[in-house]
């Protein structure tokens, strides 16, 4: 089955070309806010239902489902997050993305974002096509959350690691305003801009990371163009329009699925040494389905972000 969307790209004359902080492109993570506008383009979306059951692997096309029925089922309690489905996701990316060839060694959950379509949550459904981290952000990850063994970090750098992102819904089915992703093998390096991810500042000593997941809070709208506030902690990428896109979904996926989300990987084919074939990462948003009934409850659902480690054995 196949459906259509209006997606939202970054429009590329808009687009500053500088490294310079707050000139070059920034996005503002707790609302739906950039310094540069955005385009519109009417595309087809394929169901992945329909596609055989092999067609899609991360390192192939940069996504893959799975059934995976979890114990969590509200996500309103973080300790429950935290100490419970963390654990849950890290076995099911050690068991999915292991092979015999090259085990999963270490996994390392960072971050995590629950996402409500209702206008009280202060974390909506994005409805912006975008990867989620950088080349530069993901080593940024690497050497603040793998510990403080320099020696450890560095020998982690030198091998395969990847950022996956564990995405489920919450509660019922995505019906309403589901997630879309472009099949890697559709898409180019030059359809992928850089972009400083701003975080409002926390109390506290600019130095001092502060953890607010699951104390995130409304912005103020009146000053939704203001970077006042707000400190430079991340890099991601926006994406301009390219005719070659071709969009998934998946109809109607419930809590009892997982879907992977490949942000990064240091042995994709992108990457110097990189393996021919292998995906790096994987442009996706929320998109509106026109096809959802009128009374579809307002999507709700959970992203995980890992490091995912490998024992990369002989090559």
């Amino acid at each position: 089955m196949t459906t259509s969307g209006i997606f939202r790209y970054a429009d590329p004359a808009t687009i500053a070309d500088s490294d310079v902080p707050f000139v070059k492109p920034w996005a503002k993570v707790d609302t739906d806010v950039t310094s540069f506008a955005r385009t519109e383009e009417n595309r087809p979306v394929r169901n992945v239902r329909d596609a055989p059951v092999d067609e899609f692997t991360v390192d192939r096309s940069g996504f893959a489902l799975f059934n995976a029925p979890t114990k969590e089922q509200l996500f309103t309690d973080e300790d429950a997050i935290r100490h419970g489905y963390y654990a849950e996701v890290e076995a099911l990316v050690r068991e999915k993305l292991s092979t015999p060839q090259e085990a999963v060694s270490k996994v390392i959950i960072f971050d995590h974002t629950v996402r409500r379509r209702n206008p009280s949550a202060p974390r909506q459904p994005v409805q912006q096509v975008h990867v989620d981290q950088t080349p530069g952000a993901a080593e940024v990850r690497v050497r603040r959350h793998a510990g403080g063994d320099a020696e450890e970090v560095e020998k982690l750098l030198k091998g395969r690691y990847q950022i996956i992102n564990v995405w489920r819904p919450i509660g019922y089915a995505a019906t309403d305003h589901p997630l879309a992703f472009i099949d890697y093998r559709t898409a180019a390096l030059a359809d992928l801009k850089s972009v400083d991810l701003l975080y409002p500042n926390q109390p506290g000593s600019a130095d001092v990371e502060v953890d607010v997941r699951g104390k995130e809070v409304l912005p103020d709208p009146t000053k939704a163009m203001s970077t006042d506030g707000y400190s430079i902690k991340g890099e991601t990428y926006t994406v301009v329009p390219n005719d070659k896109h071709q969009f998934y979904y998946v109809k109607d996926m419930t809590p009892e699925e997982a879907l992977f989300i490949k942000c990064f990987d240091s042995r994709s084919e992108v990457r110097p040494n990189g393996r021919l074939g292998v995906a790096g990462w994987t442009p996706h948003t929320a998109f509106t389905d026109p096809a959802t009934p009128a009374d579809a409850k307002g999507r709700q659902s959970i992203e995980v972000r890992c490091l995912v480690f490998y024992d990369e054995g002989e090559q």
